[in-house]
């Protein structure tokens, strides 16, 4: 009986579980510190509001310097705690970046709540996700000296457990690991991500109650006879989304014309973000009391265009001077703004009743946020999860799909694949490994090598194959094995060249790098 048992399996999974209880610990003191802090100060920007206490406000400013003076330190000491960590952890995973885990981890979470804190437009989200896969480099750095795919299971594992201690959403961190950090459906790393997201999950649901991140009242169910308008919405989202993508990746060339060094760039938004707490505290941060309060805001479509300009904006800045921060958030907020707009739009014209606003904002969000990360799955899964329901899976899908189909059709890449692209990589941060390596890569249904023989593939000189795994049956290959779609091949490789290697491998089986 024992010989049915997949001690490796077992083994990690419980590993996954340590790394996101401790993950799910951090991350979860990372986001109650957050939400304090920018309750804080909204409570100070209010009394200054309304009070005109200039002592207050003369506080504000201070510790704002402060937070850019240690944001610049901390950014010149650890260029790799910029922006939201995911592009980074990418990399790493790809072998094509090494990561120091405990700088990364004490500098990005001190990083992050200065940054986020104070009521930039940024995410949490992100962030933690780097959090959370640092910790599962340093947990594994612990029981393994050699970085091997043993190492990137427990990172990948800390990555899920990371957004499942951000937004309370288990099920979307472990999808959001497959579908866009580790590309890869593997049963080992699946399992593994689930066991870790499920168990920072009990940790947050303990600090944080019950409640649904996004408390949306959504009585309604959408009506068979209005879905046109959600192809409409689709394609407005992937209009809005690819423009997004391309502000989002310019923007750290304009913030250059200001000839302010990178590592001090951050100013910028810090300056913008007093007079907007003098003017509306409500709207500082991330956006997601936004989100919850716009169906019972009741106001205009201008009102409702330009806070939609307002966000857009200033999350560009805030993101693209490199703090420390994410774009779930903001995304969200942003799809949500748009959601209402439509409604409003809809509602004037005759066309679709107010009351399902809060399904139009609801549905925003998943389209929204599945064009820009081009992650379907994770978005409508994310959004379910994050409002507490499963009666909107249905227009969740439709709005997704053809937003998704938008951009891909305006030319958008994955949003962090194209800010991993940006990244520069030197020597030093390279993987300089002596060590073998494993690659694992899936056939798909159509490969060109579908149907072939092992003996029959042209592969790189220091390149093997040494597993092939068949569902869950484990082949030893030799010369005549065939490869089946659907088969997951195991390849060693030195660990110097495992990117070179999985992008070569990648378009040898499937035509894709």
């Amino acid at each position: 009986m024992d010989a049915n048992i997949n001690f490796e399996k077992v083994k990690l999974t419980f590993e996954g579980v340590l790394v996101g209880l401790i993950a799910g610990t951090i991350v979860s003191s990372f986001r109650w510190i957050i939400e304090n802090l920018l309750a804080s100060f909204r409570n100070f920007y209010s009394l200054v509001q309304t009070q005109g206490n200039l002592v207050v406000l003369a506080g504000i400013i201070a510790t704002l310097i402060v937070f850019v003076v240690i944001n610049a330190l901390l950014l010149k000491s650890e260029k790799n705690i910029a922006g939201s960590g995911i592009p980074q952890v990418e990399l790493q995973l790809a072998g094509e970046l090494k990561l120091n885990w405990w700088s990364i981890l004490w500098k990005k979470y001190l990083g992050g709540i200065i940054s986020i804190g104070p009521g930039l437009f940024l995410g949490r989200e992100g962030p933690s996700i780097q959090l959370g896969a640092m910790v599962g480099q340093g947990f594994g750095e612990l029981i393994d000296d050699e970085f091997s795919s043993h190492q990137r299971i427990l990172i990948s594992s800390g990555a899920a457990a990371g957004l499942a201690a951000a937004f309370s959403a288990p099920l979307a961190g472990t999808l959001f690991v497959l579908e866009e950090i580790y590309h890869n459906f593997s049963p080992l790393v699946w399992i593994t991500a689930l066991a870790s997201a499920v168990s920072a999950n009990f940790v947050t649901l303990y600090i944080f109650g019950l409640k649904p991140i996004l408390d949306i009242s959504h009585n309604t169910s959408f009506p068979i006879k209005y879905y046109w308008i959600l192809l409409i919405l689709g394609i407005a989202l992937g209009v809005l989304g690819r423009l997004y993508q391309i502000a989002l990746l310019r923007m750290p060339k304009w913030l250059s014309y200001s000839r302010i060094p990178r590592n001090w760039q951050g100013i910028i938004p810090f300056v913008l973000i007093v007079p907007i707490g003098l003017i509306v505290p409500q709207y500082l941060g991330g956006g997601n009391s936004i989100i919850t309060s716009l169906p019972s805001l009741k106001i205009g479509l201008l009102a409702l265009l330009g806070l939609f300009v307002f966000r857009f904006i200033f999350s560009m800045i805030s993101y693209g001077s490199g703090l420390p921060g994410g774009i779930f958030l903001p995304i969200l907020n942003l799809g949500a703004i748009i959601g209402a707009i439509f409604t409003v739009i809809f509602s004037h014209l005759g066309l679709l009743p107010m009351q399902f606003e809060s399904s139009l904002i609801i549905y925003a969000m998943a389209g929204y946020f599945a064009c820009i990360g081009k992650a379907p799955f994770t978005a409508i899964i994310l959004v379910t999860e994050m409002v507490g329901s499963l009666a909107h899976l249905m227009p969740l899908a439709v709005v997704s799909l053809v937003a998704y189909l938008i951009v891909d059709l305006l030319g958008g890449a994955p949003i962090y694949e194209s800010l991993k692209s940006k990244i520069k990589i030197n020597g030093s941060h390279s993987t300089d490994f002596n060590s073998e390596d494993t690659i694992e890569v899936p056939v798909y249904e159509g490969s060109q090598i579908n149907g072939k023989e092992v003996r029959q593939l042209s592969l790189p000189n220091e390149c093997l194959i040494v597993k092939i795994y068949r569902g869950e049956k484990l082949i030893i290959p030799h010369g005549d094995t065939m490869i089946l779609s659907g088969d997951r091949i195991i390849f060693s490789v030195p660990s110097p060249r495992r990117a070179e290697y999985r992008s070569q491998i990648r378009t040898m089986i499937n035509g894709i790098n």
